[in-house]
């Protein structure tokens, strides 16, 4: 069977990474790169992906590179995007790469600086749910009940993921959305999107972690998929903080097929599974009828 080739044949993302097995934030780097094409200057904070680019002078990136320090993602790629236009060059796209942690915790108050100015960049959030480079502590994206090393079986995360796209929503910037390794085309396309919205625009990508979800490799992509189809993690877009457009309504699937699979929620009883999915079942409601608004 002849196979159509969906996307372009150039590699941004090289071999030689130092990125961990089965590991998603990788793909999404490569699925955005072939998104926005070479002319792409990528910021990255203190992060996994600090390291998977590799040791200076050398990188795995056939574009530019600016690693900056940890809470300051959004503030340096404003600076990047102005020093461009300084210098009249208004076709190469700033984009800036961080973690949760990065991302829901220490770079906050400069993200939101940015959406708040409606800065010129795509912000894109890898989000492994937790500080997965320093030894997998628990961030503000961690999920309920999760085990991390900060968190572990007998003191579990006991409050909810940040809702990290309704903050964003309620900057009023152009365009968010989520996406997901395991939906590569989706991904594409909200990059190819992004990259021809003037003003910020923010990407929050699902990234697996197989060494911090305590998971095989092998179902590194399958757990992706399934936090989709479980509702977990829906894919969906906000424009302007007000149009909310739902790019996959999946068939129910319970939680405990999602949940199972990973380590890092072996520890929950069914009546916490319970508890989960219904907290899924009430957020995914309110999603559909601001969608249907």
């Amino acid at each position: 069977m002849k196979m159509e080739r969906s996307f372009p044949e150039e590699e941004y993302f090289m071999s030689g990474h130092l990125a961990c097995s089965g590991c998603g934030a990788t793909l999404g780097m490569r699925y955005a790169l072939k998104a926005l094409g070479e002319e792409t200057i990528v910021v990255i904070p203190a992060s996994c992906w600090s390291i998977i680019a590799g040791f200076f002078p050398y990188s795995s990136l056939k574009v530019p590179v600016y690693h900056v320090a940890f809470e300051t993602a959004a503030s340096s790629a404003t600076g990047v995007k102005a020093g461009l236009e300084m210098k009249g060059d208004s076709t190469t796209t700033v984009l800036a790469w961080a973690g949760d942690g990065g991302t829901f915790d220490i770079g906050l108050q400069a993200l939101s600086g940015a959406a708040e100015r409606n800065e010129d960049f795509i912000y894109v959030c890898y989000d492994n749910e937790a500080y997965m480079n320093t030894g997998v502590q628990r961030s503000s994206a961690t999920p309920f009940l999760t085990w991390t090393t900060t968190t572990p079986v007998h003191q579990t995360k006991e409050e909810a993921k940040k809702n990290i796209m309704e903050i964003m929503a309620a900057h009023r910037i152009p365009y968010a959305a989520t996406a997901s390794v395991a939906y590569p085309e989706d991904l594409f396309n909200k990059m190819k999107k992004a990259k021809e919205i003037k003003g910020l625009k923010f990407i929050h990508i699902l990234s697996t972690c197989p060494t911090g979800w305590r998971l095989p490799t092998q179902l590194s992509i399958k757990a992706a998929r399934l936090a989709v189809l479980t509702r977990i993690f829906p894919l969906y877009e906000i424009e302007y903080g007000e149009k909310y457009t739902m790019n996959i309504k999946p068939e129910f699937h319970p939680v405990e097929e999602y949940l199972k699979l990973q380590g890092r929620f072996s520890h929950l009883t069914d009546s916490e599974m319970g508890v989960i999915q219904e907290n899924v079942e009430r957020i995914w409601e309110k999603l559909l009828k601001k969608a249907e608004a």
